[in-house]
């Protein structure tokens, strides 16, 4: 069977483009009727259900408001409420001042370089530390006291289980150095000397503190109690105690 075709190429391809045409345009209209419902869509849900959802919104606001407002005293409960709610953080915060035993131990040089304590004071402002001491030997001792300070260190367990050692000060600074006359009458060296210490030194969060220096272990309190003869008065000026 022989067949001929009557239709030319060129009318072939008017009618391949027609159908292409009618494709595209076909494909035109649904993306338009699609792009219009989402629109609709978009436009009911904001000003319908959004709408209607500010309001549920609105009235629970309110009726909790009123529920509150009818609560007897509720400033002052909220504002115990505060204050308890922050018990913890400011328990945390304290730093252990009692620690400052520990360290008058510490610090205190072996005889006969040791000294006596008359006072010993913790600015938590400016994290300084000043003691007044006195001295029966003299300038050696205050020396020997000075180089024991910037010698000792605290070793204590940090918030992520590591062992950390951390030294006390780094500079210490000596003033009112002069003789004077202790409760026996015995001529003793007077002299204030005052550090700023660590942070850690004294924070609760350094736990299982403890304070060393070169030439001992340890100094805390459940190793060693404080002695009374670390302390002392103030030595006076010739003549002043008679």
């Amino acid at each position: 069977m022989i067949e001929i075709n009557l239709i030319p190429d060129v009318k072939q391809e008017l009618l391949g483009a027609k159908r292409i045409r009618a494709y595209v345009m076909s494909a035109a209209v649904i993306a338009g009727v699609v792009a219009v419902s989402v629109v609709v869509l978009m436009a009911l849900y904001l000003f319908t259900v959004q709408g209607l959802r500010s309001k549920f919104i609105g009235d629970a606001i309110n009726s909790k408001g009123s529920q509150l407002n009818s609560i007897k005293d509720l400033s002052n409960m909220l504002t115990i409420q505060n204050q308890l709610s922050k018990l913890t953080d400011l328990h945390n915060s304290k730093n252990i001042d009692s620690r400052m035993f520990d360290l008058l131990i510490a610090i205190n040089p072996a005889q006969p370089n040791d000294v006596k304590v008359s006072s010993a004071k913790i600015d938590a402002d400016s994290k300084t530390i000043t003691v007044q001491g006195q001295a029966a030997n003299g300038y050696e001792a205050a020396e020997s006291l000075k180089k024991t300070i910037l010698s000792t260190a605290i070793t204590y367990q940090a918030a992520d289980g590591k062992t950390v050692t951390s030294a006390l000060t780094k500079d210490v600074s000596t003033s009112e150095m002069s003789y004077g006359e202790d409760a026996t009458g015995k001529k003793v060296l007077r002299f204030t000397m005052s550090f700023i210490y660590g942070d850690d030194f004294f924070a609760r969060s350094s736990k299982n503190a403890i304070i060393t220096r070169p030439d001992t272990k340890n100094v805390t309190d459940s190793f060693l109690r404080v002695p009374q003869s670390l302390f002392d008065q103030r030595a006076t000026n010739p003549g002043e105690g008679q």
